[in-house]
């Protein structure tokens, strides 16, 4: 179908014309049915009309969609990621023979102006004679677009003309994507990604990826583990996402050795970028990819705290046990005491000798000491609140988070009956 012209040609008439034309995958067409109740008044006239009808399935009389397609009638939307293809076409709508036809066109972006090619030249075009070509493009930019076609011809007479057409435009966003990072123990991080569909129709999501930069190794966290290929997504085995629905993704990033740092920048880690492949309701493939995600790098604390043989699942009022490694990061020694808090949480609870001292830790060592928690609560629980002070210095640090434990009220485990991935 047409594109609608922005600007005529000049004044002068010109014995070619040039027809610009968009090509996108048809539609199927959608009838309304409308029935009765056999013993009404009408009886089965709606019905037998409705199957005369040819966007009526045969066999489904009363379902909407047919299995007619229809070609489209207007110029649709476009989105990042698709890929524009058109249909240009010369026509010598004269009697006169016309000579030297070449055909160029350019995109023109808010940013750049692509050349998308042009057609070789035509020696000789006859009257009712026509020079085409199909033009591909890649989307890759938001905003107004305008596609520029140009045409340069001879007449009969000698005379060298040239006129172009401008076609505008709107290049929309198909996906909106919101990503959060979550750090966990040892360098490692958790990035959070929402995938949102803005566009009014459903699509069909292929597939989701996190393309990891160099100083990181991924572990994709959105297969079940009973799966021996691992592909069957926690989402099931539709992939369609409808208007304005979201999905979130998870993946888990593990620092490699060693880690490289931008001198330039050694606040911002980067973590890689997510890779998003989708499809239309009638299989038109789109692409898109996110610039470079990045997470800020948190310097090391003085301190850090990491619990040794936490377990993940515990019964409730049972006490349980686990090492706390305290260690030194600052360039002093440190002489450490250990005052345990009340919890945050309500559902756990340090048991045991408060302002216990544990020794002096020189810089870049560590050290071990046991503790005692005790459940008092069901569900997912946070262990922390204690601080460490250091008596050189007088120096208190406090430790908010250290594990997390599931906490169960059954006589054994609900988590015994899942076979290990």
């Amino acid at each position: 179908y047409a594109c609608s012209a922005l600007s005529n040609m000049d004044a002068r008439h010109h014995r070619l014309a040039l027809k610009v034309m968009r090509l996108t995958r048809p539609s199927l067409v959608s009838s309304e049915p409308v029935t009765c109740e056999s013993q009404d008044i009408l009886g089965d006239t709606l019905l037998d009309a409705m199957r005369q009808d040819m966007r009526t399935s045969k066999g489904i009389d009363r379902f909407a969609l047919s299995g007619v397609l229809s070609l489209p009638q207007t110029f649709g939307n476009i989105f990042l990621g698709e890929t524009f293809t058109c249909y240009v076409c010369v026509h010598n709508d004269s009697d006169d023979v016309t000579s030297g036809v070449q055909v160029q066109a350019d995109l023109q972006t808010s940013a750049q102006r692509l050349p998308l090619g042009g057609s070789n030249i035509v020696n000789v075009l006859g009257p009712n004679e026509s020079v085409d070509q199909v033009l591909h493009h890649e989307v890759k930019e938001l905003g107004t677009h305008i596609l520029i076609c140009g045409v340069h011809y001879t007449t009969s007479e000698g005379e060298k003309l040239y006129f172009r057409k401008f076609f505008k435009f709107q290049v929309l966003k198909p996906l909106d994507v919101k990503t959060k990072f979550h750090e966990v123990n040892h360098g490692e991080v958790l990035l959070e990604a929402q995938v949102q569909n803005i566009t009014t129709a459903p699509m069909y999501i292929e597939s989701v990826s996190l393309e990891p930069a160099q100083n990181y190794d991924i572990a994709d966290l959105n297969t079940f583990c009973g799966d021996p290929h691992g592909k069957e997504l926690t989402f099931g085995r539709n992939s369609c996402l409808g208007a304005d629905d979201s999905r979130q993704y998870l993946y888990r990033l593990s620092p490699k050795k060693p880690f490289v740092v931008d001198s330039k920048k050694p606040n911002i880690i980067i973590v890689g970028k997510l890779d998003m492949v989708w499809r239309t309701a009638m299989g038109e493939r789109g692409r898109l990819q996110t610039s470079q995600l990045q997470n800020i790098n948190t310097l090391p604390s003085d301190l850090s705290v990491e619990g040794d043989k936490v377990p993940d699942v515990v019964p409730i009022e049972k006490p349980f046990g686990f090492s706390l490694k305290i260690t030194n990061n600052s360039a002093k020694d440190m002489s450490l005491r250990l005052v345990l808090s009340k919890s945050k949480s309500i559902g756990v609870h340090w048991t045991g000798t408060s302002g216990k001292y544990l020794g002096e830790v020189k810089t870049k060592e560590s050290l071990t000491t046991d503790v005692t928690v005790l459940p008092v609560r069901a569900g997912l629980q946070e262990i922390g609140s204690l601080f460490l002070t250091d008596t050189m210095s007088g120096k208190t640090h406090k430790i908010d988070r250290i594990a997390h434990v599931f906490v169960y009220t059954t006589a054994d485990s609900p988590f015994d009956c899942i076979p290990p991935s």
